[in-house]
């Protein structure tokens, strides 16, 4: 048994004793502590008293239902971080839509399938656990003094490092794939003549764009042809995932990663997600990622695509192939791509997963 399932305590709510003991029992099969509330005001009062480690949440129950449950639960400082599943019966897109309104993270339509159950519950303990590390960066850096700040910053950048292998691991993203985004961004940054220190946060944020992918089932982030709808929507969540999970620091890398990884498959023309927002609200770090992204993934191979040469990924950005259009990307930005296209391509040679 790992440390993280021996430490882990997840709260089951639900008001009918056999489905919340059925949820229990699954949990504690796989070595975790579970705790059961009966009710919407108990689940308050034990996660408020001893905050768990998860919630696993029924949406249908009297009183108080699952919703207000988990509004009220974000709503708490000291509950707000804790990962909320939705139990639920409800398979349409009205309630899904509520339920990320009021907070959850995840959802299982009942009957709960055992496996589905413990790789959400896995995914989510592994995203609570690199966010409750980054707030304690984030209080470690208000309590230190100036002479510190150098060391604090490469703590930051090794947490990024870290970050960004384990969301690699989970997709077909690897350490060349890294490499590049990184100097892509710098090259992109410095053609539009941003200064110094925005080359050096975008540098080591960039990374980051994926990190919410950490929290993606594999069957869906491996799958090799076209997703379902459901599949899509879940797959989309991963943007936002990983926004939440950067926030709440001060670290300008870990803002400007938390930009990046909510924007960077936002368009200019307002046709992306996950907020559908457009032009120059889209943050210029995640206008940047977006058409670097878009490079290398061209460039590489993927489980739905082959890999296309430079002359073909550079038609497809500024010509454009239907699926991808210039009127996705900041024009600014999109000059600035065709005037630097000789040095995407050199980046590209130099950092591949052979050499």
């Amino acid at each position: 048994m790992n440390e993280e399932k021996r430490h882990a305590r997840i709260l089951v709510v639900d008001d009918e004793d056999r489905n919340r003991r059925l949820l229990a029992a699954m949990l504690e099969a796989e070595g975790y502590a579970a705790l059961e509330a009966a009710g919407g005001a108990q689940a308050l009062e034990l996660a408020r008293e001893s905050p768990p480690d998860l919630v696993l949440l029924d949406i249908m129950m009297p009183g108080m239902d699952g919703y207000e449950v988990a509004r009220q639960l974000k709503a708490d400082a000291a509950t707000k971080t804790i990962p909320v599943v939705m139990v639920t019966a409800l398979d349409d897109r009205e309630s899904r839509l509520r339920g990320l309104k009021a907070g959850a993270e995840e959802f299982v339509t009942k009957p709960v399938d055992r496996n589905e159950l413990c790789i959400r519950v896995k995914n989510l303990l592994r995203l609570k656990e690199f966010s409750d590390f980054l707030a304690d960066h984030n209080r470690i850096l208000d309590t230190q003094v100036k002479e510190r700040t150098r060391q604090l910053l490469s703590s930051y950048r090794e947490a990024i490092a870290t970050m960004t292998r384990a969301a690699s691991y989970k997709d077909e993203e690897t350490g060349a794939h890294v490499a590049r985004i990184s100097f892509y961004t710098v090259e992109l940054a410095q053609a539009l003549g941003l200064d110094a220190e925005f080359c050096d946060t975008i540098y080591y944020a960039s990374p980051m764009h994926d990190v919410g992918k950490i929290a993606i089932p594999d069957a869906i982030l491996g799958k090799p042809g076209k997703f379902e709808p459901h599949e899509w929507e879940i797959m989309k969540t991963h943007a936002g995932l990983g926004a939440k999970l950067l926030r709440g620091t001060d670290s300008p890398y870990l803002v400007m990663g938390g930009e990046i990884a909510e924007g960077h498959h936002e368009r200019w023309d307002g046709g992306g997600y996950p907020l559908g927002i457009k032009g120059e609200t889209i943050p210029l770090a995640a206008r940047i990622m977006n058409i670097c992204d878009q490079y290398d993934a061209l460039r590489s191979k993927r489980p739905y695509k082959p890999a296309f040469p430079h002359e073909k990924a550079l038609e497809i950005i500024t010509v454009g192939d239907g699926r991808t259009m210039p009127a996705h990307f900041d024009p600014v930005v999109l000059a600035a791509f065709k005037g630097a296209v000789g040095h995407f391509r050199d980046i590209f040679e130099a950092h591949t997963d052979e050499g």
